[in-house]
């Protein structure tokens, strides 16, 4: 005699599987998203950070090349570019309007604002957001033409940019 109930195969996923599978990605999302949620600190920090790299090697090659040339020359070239130099041999800080100084030899962006005027010994890169606000007063770096020396605009507290 054959079984009265016939045999069925069952397809798919049940209700509570399904709801289980949920449950479980919610619990992953709750954690993981709080660490991946706010980059723009750390993308800040490191646009900062990289810009610093640029203008010191910048400023070490154009001071190198015044060298090599004679320690006496009024511009120096750098990739096709006529750099201009302070007396001590490095990129002028904030050059007039028809002199290139460390912004260019470094090739920074417009993401950067410069303070000072022509004839500054040294000069302020503050970075600004992508509206063009600049993002606070310590966020970027200053440069010193007389010595070459850059140093992070910082409130103490470590990092670059708040």
């Amino acid at each position: 005699m054959k079984d009265m109930i016939p045999s069925r195969k069952e397809k798919g996923f049940t209700l509570i599987e399904l709801v289980m599978v949920i449950v479980i990605l919610g619990i992953l999302a709750a954690f993981a998203l709080p660490r991946f949620a706010d980059f723009s600190g750390d993308a800040k920090d490191a646009t900062i950070r990289g810009a610093i790299g640029s203008v010191r090697s910048a400023a070490q090659i154009a001071h190198a090349a015044y060298l090599a040339d004679g320690t006496t020359p009024a511009t120096v070239q750098l990739d096709g570019t006529s750099i201009d130099m302070s007396t001590n041999g490095y990129p002028l800080a904030v050059p007039g309007a028809t002199e290139a100084g460390i912004e260019t030899a470094a090739q920074l962006s417009g993401e950067f604002s410069t303070s000072g005027t022509a004839g500054d010994t040294s000069a302020d890169f503050i970075f600004a957001d992508q509206d063009g606000d600049t993002a606070s007063n310590d966020c970027g770096f200053s440069y010193n033409q007389s010595t070459g020396a850059v140093t992070i605009l910082d409130d103490g507290d470590g990092v670059v940019c708040n």
